[in-house]
């Protein structure tokens, strides 16, 4: 709980000098790790040069953000906001509410985080404030040592009001055209970012190992989605931060739900259980990935036809990937495939070239999404760029995003043979344009039918 007070109906700490003494006297220092600067500093400062450089004479003000109410006097895992994370690198110990300011009027640009220190013994909030105390919270980082992880200058955040007052005009995150600088500087990742990348990818595909060892476990639950949700949930939280969005385990029909997050039905044998998880770091950067897996271990004819025109698509996105070419073509390659499929199997009214026409589509009833988001702190990452430098932008070096064509036949799809309804396939990696082409992240997952039932069986031997 992070409240400031408590409400009248609960028990109030002692106020009496008396206790006032006692409570802060006789305690020890805490051995605690020594300080040391962060690899992350030097980049954070390029990012922080390189946005003030796009407004030069201006100050910016990027917040941490407060954290949010869940219920009551409880409050959601806190998260502080991404581009503050992205400009100072303090990722998920972020003290809530800190703010950065980024002061570009100089030739050289000069930055200060102002953050609330850990509530001392000397007050009595060391024990009577959740939201900074220690005896709530923890011993956090001083002032000092936030500088010296950071490499940015710190002052109390109660300092903030007054320095404001002689700088005066700020921009901030709610203007446009910041937000979207700020969002445009995480197209292209730097090394310390594909670094991170890399790790969160690993600790994704163990999560994925552990979720092929419960499905035997979750065939017996009433609600076996949820065995297969926490399977991953505990790979992801014991080796990084948290997930970086809500697990999909999506059995049977459910797997044509988009965004299927209940993850309350049950898992049967003979159907296809579709899995969209990411791990998340400390550094806030996460994975995006996703598997479908068939729940006796074999696909069935109708399940492989479908999963072979899925990764038909993907394997012509990766084919076109290199720096050069337009973003929106990954899509194009691995659509034009979906289109082509779908025709052969009679069920769209159109050849495939009419569909793709503009004003048909008609393929899109069954791949209503995209094929690629850039990924990183963000799952869709970079949002708020235009689209000029997004969907129309260029492929470089050192950017991430990834392939995830789909199919999904829903059970109730009168256009379908019997057969097909209710089989839901997806196949996402996160993928690194190089030099020359690509690197597929997570490679390490099985990713043709043949080998996807090949590792399934070894995760259960």
């Amino acid at each position: 709980m992070t409240k400031n007070s408590q409400p009248t109906n609960r028990s109030r700490v002692p106020q009496s000098e008396q206790f006032m003494d006692f409570i802060s006297s006789n305690w020890a220092e805490i051995d605690s790790p020594p300080i040391t600067r962060w690899e992350v500093a030097d980049h954070s400062l390029r990012r922080r040069e390189a946005l003030s450089a796009k407004f030069v004479g201006k100050v910016l003000m990027v917040a941490a953000t407060n954290p949010k109410v869940r219920a009551n006097d409880t409050d959601y895992r806190y998260r502080p906001d991404t581009a503050f994370t992205h400009l100072t690198g303090w990722g998920s110990a972020t003290v809530p509410g800190s703010v950065l300011l980024i002061d570009g009027r100089q030739e050289n640009c000069e930055s200060t985080l102002y953050l609330m220190p850990t509530a001392g013994r000397d007050s009595d909030e060391f024990f009577a404030n959740p939201a900074i105390g220690e005896f709530w919270v923890g011993p956090r980082p001083t002032l000092a040592q936030v500088s010296l992880q950071l490499g940015i200058e710190t002052k109390d955040l109660k300092e903030m009001e007054h320095d404001l007052k002689s700088i005066g005009a700020v921009l901030e995150m709610e203007d446009p055209e910041l937000a979207e600088a700020a969002s445009s500087l995480r197209f292209v990742k730097d090394d310390y970012e594909i670094s991170q990348m890399r790790e969160a990818v690993r600790i994704t595909v163990a999560g994925f190992r552990e979720v092929a060892r419960s499905i035997p476990k979750a065939t017996k639950q009433a609600r076996g989605e949820r065995v297969v949700e926490t399977a991953f949930y505990s790979v992801a939280r014991q080796n990084g931060f948290e997930l970086g969005y809500e697990t999909i385990a999506a059995s049977g029909p459910n797997a044509c739900i988009l965004h299927w997050t209940k993850n309350d039905g049950e898992v049967k044998p003979g159907d296809l259980i579709l899995i969209d998880a990411g791990a998340e770091l400390d550094s806030l950067y996460t994975a995006d990935v996703t598997r479908t897996i068939p729940v006796n271990g074999q696909f069935s004819k109708e399940q492989l036809w479908v999963y072979n025109t899925v990764l038909e698509a993907a394997d012509a996105a990766f084919a076109v990937v290199k720096p050069g070419i337009r973003f929106r073509e990954v899509h194009n390659a691995a659509i034009e495939v979906i289109a082509r499929r779908v025709a052969e199997l009679g069920i769209i009214p159109v050849t495939a070239e009419e569909a793709l026409e503009k004003d048909n589509q008609h393929h899109r009833r069954y791949m209503v999404h995209g094929t690629s988001h850039h990924l990183g702190l963000d799952v869709h990452d970079c949002a708020k760029a235009r689209r000029e430098m997004y969907q129309d932008g260029i492929l470089e070096k050192g950017m991430i995003f990834t392939i995830e064509p789909g199919l999904y036949f829903h059970q109730n799809d009168l256009n379908l043979p019997e057969e097909y309804r209710g089989i839901g396939v997806r196949i996402e990696d996160d993928v690194l344009v190089t030099e020359s082409g690509y690197e597929n992240l997570s490679a390490a997952l099985p990713r043709t039918a043949s080998d996807v039932e090949n590792w399934f069986a070894d995760q259960l031997s």
